[in-house]
């Protein structure tokens, strides 16, 4: 359809223009990409099996839809996504306040002005994204922000009576008629302005100060909510819930592959980051890890949840943590080190909720701790197995690597050594050489450095050597070596 040529109610109906609600709009549009095999969705992982199936669902049914699910699950994002599958412009009543269709005008407004100029009315056109609105629920909102108010400035200005329905100024929904309107965080939303949405949903008619005002405004509401709010702060009343035709359950990533993907595409890098820092891709799994680690931790309210925001925020700290190293140093490039995993340590402890236990840790052990729980569980994808119930005297592949530290004073690696310095060091540990060429002998030079740091820290997580952490850098030595020496 040529919108261009298209400005008034007349040329409308030539053009066979045929009106439908928004939910039949996101119907047939979600059909027929369905049939072409489209993605709908695009950006969102991991939902592909779960998630998004019941979402389509339940346009296909036109249900009004409740995404329910913790923090950092992508719950705005879908329904922000939804916009793809409007028309790409739709025609509205010029001037009119809530978007009337010139073939089914609801505002008096708009009818008074159809009744007046015929097929002269003017019109114009509506992009789908503008037809998108959103509020998040806070304990300020009201009724009148909502649904609407008497407006008395409109009144004096107009000099009509308050039993004039002209001096009513709409709120938000209206506002959003034929467009998708999302209420984020809905328990949050006090009782009294959850009931206000009854009739919008069930009925589509609005009630403003008494007046006798039936609008049949069509919406497509969409809500999120987080299962945590049910209990600290408020809940869904349940007429509401039961006027909501679905209710879609989100979730975490489900492994580490899907969490990576995520977390690349969500990262706010500057390019020179990513051309000067060497990611080995066991350091993004590494990454990816302490996320899992916490959402299982006994220190980390599982109610509460960790957000897919901590590993994203998380990899830009790691980055820019190597970034800072390049530039004091003057180097031109640099690898991950895994010791660049404490200056993540902002970006978890800003993240995660913690239970009682957790907060008499301090929250800075508690993210050092879930760096320690993430090697512990990556080490026996790479290494051999460590037995905790293993004889004292029984053989390991480590007894070699475990005795040279025995032998030396301490080992020492510092945060800004250069990459020369750093890889002349780790190489100077022969046993750990021998290693890496034993079970890891296909692996790059570059990520090998990581991956030396990375068995060093697993046997200090296994308790097989000791780790001293001090302000500029760490120190590795055997685990019974030192009490052995001072006696």
């Amino acid at each position: 359809m040529k919108i261009d040529t298209i400005k008034t109610l007349g040329q409308l109906k030539k053009s066979e223009y045929e009106s439908k609600s928004i939910k039949d709009e996101l119907r047939d549009n979600l059909i027929r990409k369905i049939k072409n095999n489209e993605n709908v969705f695009k950006g969102v992982w991991g939902y592909e099996n779960s998630v998004i199936p019941e979402l389509e669902r339940a346009i296909l049914s036109r249900h009004n839809i409740n995404l329910l699910g913790l923090r950092g699950q992508a719950k705005t994002r879908l329904a922000r996504l939804m916009v793809n599958l409007l028309d790409e412009y739709i025609p509205v009543v010029e001037g009119s306040e809530i978007h009337d269709d010139p073939t089914n005008p609801l505002s008096r407004y708009a009818i008074e002005l159809i009744k007046e100029k015929g097929a002269k009315t003017p019109i114009s056109w509506l992009h789908r994204n503008d037809r998108f609105y959103e509020k998040l629920a806070t304990p300020d909102v009201t009724v009148a922000d909502l649904i609407g108010d008497v407006d008395p400035i409109k009144a004096a200005n107009l000099k009509l009576s308050y039993a004039d329905d002209r001096v009513i100024h709409f709120g938000m929904i209206p506002r959003a008629n034929r467009c998708i309107f999302v209420i984020n965080e809905l328990p949050d939303l006090q009782a009294r302005i959850q009931v206000s949405l009854f009739n919008i949903l069930q009925e589509g008619d609005i009630q403003i100060r008494g007046f006798k005002l039936r609008l049949p405004l069509d919406l497509q509401f969409i809500f999120t909510a987080n299962p945590e709010d049910y209990t600290n702060r408020g809940s869904i009343v349940t007429p509401l819930k039961d006027r909501i035709g679905s209710q879609i359950l989100t979730h975490y990533p489900e492994d580490i592959a899907i969490a990576k993907q995520i977390t690349k595409q969500e990262a706010k890098l500057d390019a020179r980051q990513s051309d000067l820092v060497n990611v080995p891709e066991l350091a993004m799994d590494l990454l990816e890890q302490i996320s899992f680690e916490a959402r299982n931790s006994e220190y980390v309210d599982a109610k509460s949840g960790v957000s897919a925001r901590m590993s994203i925020t998380a990899f830009e700290n790691l980055l820019s943590t190597a970034e800072r190293r390049i530039l004091k140093s003057g180097e031109g490039s640099t690898n991950i080190r895994l010791s660049d995993f404490m200056g993540v340590v902002p970006a978890i402890t800003g993240k995660i909720e913690l239970v009682y236990e957790g907060e008499q840790e301090g929250a800075g052990f508690v993210a050092e701790t879930l760096v320690d729980e993430a090697i512990k569980t990556l080490f026996p994808t790479l290494f051999p197995k460590i037995n905790k119930l293993e004889r004292k005297d029984a053989e390991t592949p480590y007894d070699e690597l475990i005795s040279w530290f025995f032998d030396q004073e301490g080992f020492e690696l510092f945060d800004e050594d250069s990459d020369k310095v750093h890889q002349q060091k780790l190489d100077s540990i022969a046993p750990l050489n021998q290693l890496l060429k034993e079970h890891l002998p296909d692996l790059s030079k570059n990520d090998s450095y990581f991956v030396k740091e990375l068995a060093l820290w697993g046997l200090v997580a296994h308790k097989k050597l000791s780790k001293y952490r001090f302000t500029n850098g760490v120190r590795f030595k055997d685990l019974y070596g030192s009490y052995i020496s001072d006696l």
